[in-house]
Order: structure tokens, then sequence, then C-alpha cells
């Protein structure tokens, strides 16, 4: 099997995530007693975030580019960021190291393109949601997005960052976030799914039968992924 490496911390709520289904992924392909051969790396989520929130994405690609190299060094032979938001460095932590970098974007965009899916309602942070970085990612493959209003965005960034990064789960944030997916199942315009845009967010999803638009959770499919590269020849 091949090894992986993984820059988690960002939150590590979602890191967690990611090593349980990459090694329950590989498990179930291998059965026994298999595990993934994967090293983390996971960085200071309060420094990641000041420097998001001041815009210091150049010291932030260069602090992550290095924990990539270090993990390249150490034997990674693909590495992946585990969020969302920090593939608006992508394109510089790639140039620093010379395994593949598998970008969270792609591998959602491939399995709406199993799905034959080419509109979702795109939820994440407010980076996310209304930067370029990853929308015009998605365009690349032949998927538009629908975007929430901006007070609708705000508060679904004010969740992740204020509760779900940090453990916190209320059933009144379920039910407005259900209700907000809802809200857009039913306009003219419908999205075929919703992307959880944001590695912490299928903690919103406690029963995926309130979620009245099919499900794309990049967390899952990004470890998915991750999984295949473990197990791939």
């Amino acid at each position: 099997m091949r090894t992986i490496g993984i820059l988690g911390g960002m939150s590590w709520e979602s890191t967690v995530f990611y090593y349980q289904h990459i090694n329950q992924l590989v498990k179930n392909a291998r059965g026994g007693l298999t595990s993934a051969p994967m090293m983390i790396d996971s960085v200071d989520f309060a420094q990641m975030a000041q420097w998001q929130r001041e815009g210091h994405w150049g010291l932030a690609a260069q602090y992550l580019g290095e924990r990539a190299r270090v993990l390249q060094d150490a034997g990674c032979q693909a590495i992946g960021i585990a969020t969302n938001t920090m593939h608006k460095v992508y394109d510089e932590v790639a140039a620093m190291i010379d395994v593949p970098l598998v970008h969270i974007a792609d591998a959602v965009c491939n399995e709406a393109r199993a799905q034959h899916i080419t509109h979702v309602l795109f939820l994440g942070t407010e980076f996310s949601m209304s930067e370029a970085f990853l929308r015009e990612r998605y365009l690349t493959h032949g998927v538009r997005w629908t975007l929430p209003e901006q007070n609708e965005r705000a508060w679904i960034h004010e969740v992740i960052f204020q509760r779900l990064c940090q453990g916190i789960v209320i059933q009144t944030d379920q039910e407005t976030f259900a209700q907000l997916i809802h809200q857009y199942s039913q306009q003219a315009d419908t999205p075929q799914a919703v992307v959880l845009g944001c590695t912490e967010l299928a903690m919103l999803v406690g029963d995926a039968q309130m979620c009245t638009l099919p499900i794309l959770d990049s967390a899952y499919i990004h470890a998915r992924t991750l999984a295949d590269v473990v197990l791939s020849d």
C-alpha cells in the first residue's frame, strides 16, 4: 500500500473523521487487521484562523507548504489538505512538493459526475463560498453553484468557527441548517445536490433524512479518494 500524508488540525474535529474513514475504507478493502499507512501533521488552527481573518494567505501557504514537504520527506507518496478553505493556497503548496496533492474539489466533482450532477448548492465557510478558488475549480468540471444569501452565509460561517470547529453541535443549528437546505430545494432552478463544502458540516446533518437534497459530503469523498490512493498499485 502507498503511504499518504494529511495536513490536518483545521480543525482537528474533521481530521479525526479523515483518520477514521480512511482506515475504515482500507480495512473494508483488505480485511482483517489492515490499516492505512498514513502520517498526519496536525497544525495549530488558532494560528491558521488568525492568518485567514487578517488576509495573510501567503504566510499560511508558506507554512503549509513547509509542512507538506516534511510529510513528503518522511515518505508520503501523496498528500491531502483536510479542509476546503485552505485549498485557497493549493497551488502554492503543490508547487513546494514533488508528490501529488489531492484536491478536494476534484474529488467532489468526480463523484458529482458519476451521479450526473451538474448543479449544486454549495455550503462552507465565507471564504470558500464568496471567493473564486473553489467555484472556478468546480466550473472546470462542469459543476455550477447556487449560494445562500449573504445573511445565511454569515450564519453558516459563524456556526463553523464558533461551534463546529470546537466540537459543539446543538439541535437548533441542525434544524436551521436542514431548513436552509429545504428552502433551496424548493426554488425554480433547483440544485441537484448539496455540497457540504466545509469538512465539519457533516456534524450538522445528524439525520440524513432531514436533508431534502442528496448530500455530497466533501470530507467523506476526499477521505475516500485518499483511501483509493493508499490502495492503488
